[in-house]
C-alpha cells in the first residue's frame, strides 16, 4: 500500500495544500536511498541540528542550498591527487555523489554549517516575524478609547465603573 488520500483530512481545512503535497511525496521519496546517513536533532523549540556521516568529502565537495522550504544538501566528491596513480586493494569509503532534500517549515532558515572528523552539521533556526508574533490586542469600551484594565483595586478605569 503505497498512497494513502489525505482528502478528507483537507476537507474543512484552506491553504493547507502544501502539507497536502508534502506527506504524498515524503511517501515515496527515498525509498531506498540510505546514503549519507544522517540525524536530526530538536535542541529545543526553536533549534534544530542535521549531522550527516559524510566521510571522504571535504567543504569544496559540498554545497548546501536552502530555497522555497527546502534544504538540499549535495556532495560530489573530486579525485584527490594522492589517490590519482594509486590502484585500490579494498574501497570501503564510499565517497559517491548524493543528493540529499529535506523538506523546511516556515520561518525555518540554515544558521550555520560545518564539516569536522567526516561529520557535516547544519544548524537551523526557527525566525518568526514581528509580525506574526502573538500581540496584545486593546479593548475599547463604548468608544471612548479607554483601555479596560481587570487588575484589582483599579476601579473606574473603563469609565462606566
Amino acid at each position: 500500500m503505497n498512497a494513502l488520500d489525505f482528502s478528507p483530512l483537507f476537507r474543512s481545512t484552506v491553504g493547507f495544500d502544501r502539507l497536502s503535497q508534502m506527506l504524498e511525496s515524503s511517501l515515496t521519496a527515498d525509498q531506498g536511498v540510505s546514503y549519507p546517513p544522517y540525524n536530526i536533532l530538536k535542541l529545543d523549540d526553536d533549534h534544530y541540528r542535521i549531522t550527516m556521516a559524510v566521510a571522504g568529502f571535504a567543504e569544496k565537495d559540498i554545497d548546501i542550498t536552502a530555497k522555497e522550504n527546502q534544504l538540499i544538501v549535495q556532495g560530489k566528491a573530486l579525485e584527490r591527487e594522492e589517490t590519482k596513480d594509486a590502484t585500490y586493494l579494498h574501497r570501503g569509503i564510499a565517497e559517491r555523489a548524493f543528493e540529499r532534500r529535506f523538506q523546511l517549515a516556515e520561518h525555518i532558515r540554515v544558521s550555520d554549517a560545518s564539516l569536522n572528523n567526516g561529520l557535516l552539521t547544519v544548524e537551523l533556526v526557527r525566525e518568526i516575524p514581528e509580525a506574526m508574533k502573538p500581540r496584545k490586542v486593546e479593548i475599547k469600551a463604548g468608544g471612548n478609547g479607554k483601555t479596560l484594565d481587570h487588575k484589582e483595586g483599579k476601579k473606574g478605569s473603563c469609565g462606566s465603573c
